[in-house]
């Protein structure tokens, strides 16, 4: 793979195996999201992640077939990745997209693949899993963290967050 390949090439002009790469394994994406149906395009992220998910690695236990074991698993690909509205500010791919290049805790530049997770930005210790939450509950587990990204040269929070 060629050095800081995101910095001269576009998403859409990556190989499958950078754009897998770009993948910071925050989970953020594993976490089941709620829509507003009174609200248009309202997606609220709860803390309550994907029965599949690796709580000691932040991966997927089942990647590759992940789609089929969980219907409701969508792909992220760099033919819909401008479709889908409720990336956290934080991910890579919506970094890349915004050209906001990649947060200095990602491990393409850090070079240490638990850089996320040391620095907080993963969900890792945050989350319960699907199957130990009853879905009446699932409205009193939303929460607005996975939308905040701390901007490392200022210290300051942003979010994409409509709830405050």
């Amino acid at each position: 793979m060629t050095q800081q390949f995101w910095k001269s090439k576009t998403l859409t002009e990556m190989t499958r195996e950078e754009w897998e790469s770009l993948c910071d394994h925050c989970g953020k994406c594993c976490l089941i999201k709620l829509a507003d149906e009174d609200e248009a395009q309202s997606v609220y992220y709860t803390d309550i992640v994907c029965d599949l998910f690796d709580q000691q690695t932040g991966h997927c236990t089942d990647y590759w077939r992940r789609e089929t074991r969980v219907p409701s698993c969508l792909r992220l690909t760099q033919d819909n990745l401008e479709q889908i509205e409720w990336l956290p500010l934080s991910c890579a791919y919506r970094r890349i997209m915004e050209g906001r290049g990649l947060a200095d805790w990602h491990h393409l530049v850090s070079g240490d693949k638990n850089s996320i997770h040391q620095t907080g930005h993963s969900v890792l210790g945050k989350v319960v899993f699907e199957k130990d939450v009853n879905e009446e509950e699932f409205e009193e587990h939303i929460v607005e963290w996975p939308l905040n990204e701390t901007n490392s040269e200022t210290g300051n929070k942003t979010s994409n967050s409509s709830k405050n």
